[in-house]
């Protein structure tokens, strides 16, 4: 194995702490699935990502109530009085 320094965030490290304590490993070994799972990922391109928020679009239906899309203006003018 190679030893390699990385810095965490307080938070994170907390999380990581957690994490091996219920999974009874060590932090490392944490931070060492963590990277296999991110690695085995193929990397996401920008085109690929407008093209799924694109394909979001119009999926979903919130019902007559709902009229924050369509009576926008009217929603602000009220927030203001």
């Amino acid at each position: 194995m190679v030893r390699t320094q990385v810095q965490f965030t307080t938070a994170q490290v907390k999380r990581l702490k957690a994490t091996a304590r219920a999974q009874e490993v060590s932090v490392a070994e944490v931070v060492r699935r963590c990277v296999d799972t991110s690695l085995r990922q193929p990397p996401l391109k920008r085109a690929d990502l407008y093209a799924r928020a694109a394909g979001l679009v119009g999926a979903f239906r919130a019902g007559e109530e709902a009229s924050l899309s369509t009576k926008h203006d009217e929603h602000l003018l009220d927030t203001f009085r």
